[in-house]
């Protein structure tokens, strides 16, 4: 049938990418918007494409080759393009069979054969919610008659296979052969301007702002980056902000056809491009684009006789969603993720278990969850307690709400509700609480983690559900137990005041670092010098370290058994799975209960393990241990000796003896809780892993592990069903993997404004990164820059820089010099494990993994709280 073949733009709409592609279907449900010109013109479809690919079989053989080298070598660029151009030759040489080429010729003499056209590609992986491919493949303007038409669609097609369209579908795990090519012939847009509308601020996110790029002729000269535009800011109508730059060239379209770029007459050259109510006026036309695709979008336009015309409109991919609520009021979103030391997006699963065990209501958006402060900052009291604990923990977090509060009018002013009392977290000494109670919560933490393992053994189907409902409540009964919080808040004040008081007493940063070394009961810290032991145990076993360097990383447990046939093997098991029973529940991002525990894939600790066998000496975790109680202990000394000189010294010495005793009693404690959490989260995961093989047995789901796509509650109903939503579940997935391309702020507002706030600093030397100083020490050393445990591969001496640290990577830290993180604040668990063992770390840098590059030389001041980096 010819009719497949050529489609009209309005015959199409923004649901049939499969057919028309993305540009080619968002053009077609332009042309439905009242009121939205779109130059006319006719789609040729994937089906023509797909016959043109079968019409060369050769084809097939190159794509195999490309796909053997994307597995084997990626980063063969001369390969990648000696085979796209052997691709892309072999299409453009094939014929346009005639019954296609007559389709096409058709519907141009329907538009006017002589006239000038666009011919633009429109791939199906173009102009996503989650992907826009902006600029990967080829669009010709101004050509003109059938022949030139013909030839500039096969162009198109080919443009499939350029080197940056294959290398860019590589780099995101897109098989070339599940992307297909579709061509928009339209009518050519002669303007007296072009430019680009975003209808939301692509750089800050903020959804009621609206920027607009504009400069003389066609829009080439801006894509293309030829001229610098004229710049206007938006916002309720009005424009608020306005750059007018030097526009000294144009693109113009030829009478013979083609384009030129030519000189613009230079009395014109600073007059804007646009009047203001051209500006105002294009905007309410984005604003109605964007109402009809129901998100931001990016927006080219060509102005023709003062009339707009829009030539192409894609969501913004790169905005990072807002948590849905259901008013209209401003809201003000804190970061999860960076309180809790993992950035990265969660599960659908592993997000509803968070939320139904958490102590406070959370938002979820792209994966990640977010608390909502609004209340909190709207009367006077509540907001200063609340800026004064997240200012301490993390000054970014701080600076980025009170960016906010500075507007006046995005938060509500609201009175207090009672009587004030002082800020939390200031520098009076804290109330007394019991030593006693640490031991006795970790008792009673325990004894409610062994009473869960056994009530939920036996529960199976809907029953198991209901029972963990139950446990949910007992979960978060645990964690809000008043006396835990107390101790908890009492290590932290104690901190807060050494670090207070002996900096206006004595002039020292960063006291209470040294004074919180080999602090007892801290779970995290053993966890670490555990792994120590381990290793003093494989280390005479030859035969056993030599097994070790040949494991895989994989997800059975199976390489356990083999380790017990060899000579010392038994030993070394015995000690590894001594150490998984203790802290196999762990894992990197472990609140997310669908990532992988140690216990399920213990081969993530066999590169740290052998790490520890070649850097250290045997007994060195109780060597570690002692050496830095023996520190705490001199500096305490050093301490209070220091204060009895001072007038009033004695008051001053007993009071700071008091809290150095406090802040050792409770520190260590600080890191319990999450322990007991994940402790609890195994359990659960195990029982509903059970349900998941069950469903997997019955056939109601191809793959266990497709139960993280759904949250608890759904989950909950395809366990009563037996039925499930198989295309749901690959929504899911495809949209978590989009998620990794985007980056949470520490704060976000409901007008999608991204915060991440700033150092407020000038003390430190020019080039230094800037940060968060959590941990005494200056050290200098190699950087390695690790993104994932698994690669790590650490000599004595380095120094560790990683996006974030939450507990399961304590065990390296007792085989590095120092700590950079780009998040964390003074109470994350990076922080206290670094102090722990006296690591100089520095957190809260803002991109320095890219900043640092793995192998540099830098120096971290963990004091002052920057890093160099060395030449």
């Amino acid at each position: 049938m010819i009719e497949q073949y050529v489609w009209d733009l309005h015959e199409v709409d923004e649901t049939q990418v499969a057919v028309v592609g993305g540009k080619g279907a968002h053009l077609g449900g332009l042309s439905r918007i009242e009121g939205i010109r779109v130059p006319a013109g006719f789609c040729v479809t994937t089906d023509a494409f797909r016959r043109i690919m079968a019409e060369a079989p050769s084809i097939v053989d190159r794509l195999d080759q490309l796909d053997q080298l994307t597995r084997l070598n990626p980063d063969d660029r001369e390969a990648v393009r000696t085979l796209s151009a052997q691709i892309r030759q072999t299409i453009e040489e094939t014929p346009i069979p005639d019954d296609l080429a007559a389709a096409i010729t058709r519907a141009l003499a329907r538009l006017g054969e002589q006239a000038a056209y666009a011919v633009r590609s429109s791939a199906t992986a173009e102009d996503l919610p989650t992907a826009s491919f902006a600029g990967q493949q080829d669009t010709y303007l101004n050509v003109m008659g059938p022949a030139a038409i013909l030839r500039h669609v096969s162009r198109c097609w080919a443009s499939l296979f350029t080197e940056r369209a294959v290398t860019y579908r590589q780099r995101n795990g897109i098989d070339h052969r599940t992307v297909h090519m579709a061509v928009v012939v339209q009518r050519m847009a002669f303007p007296h301007a072009a430019g680009i509308l975003f209808t939301a601020d692509p750089v800050t996110g903020n959804r009621k702002v609206a920027t607009v790029d504009a400069g003389f002729g066609l829009g080439e000269a801006l894509v293309s980056g030829l001229v610098n535009p004229d710049v206007f800011t938006v916002r309720d109508g009005e424009i608020v902000a306005k750059a007018i730059a030097a526009k000294q060239r144009a693109v113009h379209a030829l009478p013979a056809g083609g384009t030129q770029e030519v000189a613009i007459d230079s009395q014109r050259q600073e007059q804007p491009a646009l009047t203001d109510a051209q500006v105002v006026r294009l905007v309410q036309l984005g604003r109605r684009i964007e109402a009809h695709f129901g998100r931001p979008q990016d927006i080219e336009w060509c102005l023709v006789d003062d009339d707009f015309q829009i030539v192409q409109s894609r969501p913004i991919t790169t905005l990072f969603p807002i948590p849905e609520t259901d008013d209209q009021e401003n809201h003000l979103y804190v970061s999860v993720g960076h309180q809790q030391m993992m950035t990265d997006p969660m599960k659908p699963l592993g997000l509803s278990m968070w939320q139904l065990t958490a102590m406070v209501p959370m938002h979820e958006a792209a994966g990640r969850l977010f608390v909502d402060v609004t209340r909190r900052l709207a009367s006077p009291t509540s907001r200063a307690a609340l800026l004064d604990v997240i200012g301490r923990g993390d000054p970014l977090v701080r600076d980025a709400l009170e960016t906010v509060l500075d507007r006046d009018d995005f938060v509500p002013s609201l009175p207090d509700a009672g009587p004030s009392g002082p800020p939390a977290g200031g520098a009076s000494a804290p109330g007394e609480p019991d030593p006693a109670i640490v031991p006795e919560l970790i008792e009673r933490s325990e004894a409610s983690i062994a009473a869960l393992e056994r009530g939920i053994r036996t529960k199976t189907g809907p029953a198991l559900f209901d029972f963990l409902l139950e446990a949910f409540e007992e979960h978060k009964r645990v964690l809000s137990d008043p006396l835990s919080m107390q101790a908890i808040m009492a290590g932290m004040e104690a901190t807060w005041w050494l670090n207070d008081k002996l900096a206006e007493w004595l002039g020292e940063k960063n006291a209470a670092d040294t004074l919180t070394l080999s602090a007892p009961d801290n779970i995290t810290s053993e966890m670490g010098l555990a792994l120590l032991d381990v290793a003093d145990v494989i280390r005479p076993q030859p035969e056993v370290v030599a097994f070790l360097q040949g494991v895989e990383y994989a997800e059975d447990t199976a390489f356990l058994d083999e380790l017990a046939k060899l000579p010392g093997g038994t030993e070394a098991r015995d000690a590894i799975e001594a150490y998984l029973d203790r802290y196999g529940m762990r894992c990197v991002g472990e609140i997310d209960i669908t990532r992988p525990r140690w216990r399920e894939r213990p081969t993530t600790l066999v590169p740290v393990v052998l790490d520890n066998v070649r850097n250290f000496e045997p007994g060195a975790a109780e060597r570690r241990f002692e050496q830095g109680r023996q520190r705490a202990q001199q500096k305490e000394q050093d301490v209070l000796s220091r204060l009895r000189a001072l007038p009033d010294g004695d008051r001053k010495a007993d009071e700071a003896k008091r809290m150095i005793d406090r802040v050792r009693t409770f520190i260590g404690y600080r890191e319990y809780p999450k322990y007991g959490i994940v402790s609890r989260y195994f359990r659960y995961k195990q029982a509903l892993m059970k349900e998941a093989e069950r469903l997997v047995r019955a056939g109601v789901l191809p793959e266990k592990e497709d139960i993280f796509y759904l949250t608890f509650q759904e989950l909950h109903d395809v366990v009563r069903s037996n039925q499930v939503d198989d295309r749901l579940i690959q929504q899911r997935k495809d949209a978590f993997r989009s998620y990794h391309a985007l980056t949470p702020p520490r704060v976000l507002t409901s007008d999608g404004e991204a915060l991440t706030g700033a150092y407020r600093r000038d003390d430190v030397p020019a080039g230094a990164l800037i940060g968060l100083a959590v941990s005494a020490g200056t050290i200098e050393g190699r950087a390695r820059v690790i993104l994932d445990m698994a690669d790590a591969d650490l000599e004595a001496g380095d120094i560790l820089v990683t996006p974030f640290t939450d507990p399961s990577w304590s065990p390296l830290f007792v085989g590095i010099a120092g700590l950079v993180t780009e998040v964390g604040g003074l109470m994350t668990h990076g922080a206290v494990i670094a102090r722990e063992y006296g690591l100089p770390a520095v957190v809260g840098v803002e991109q320095a993994t890219r900043l640092i590059r793995d192998g540099q030389r830098i120096r971290v001041h963990g004091t002052e709280g920057y890093v160099e980096i060395l030449p």
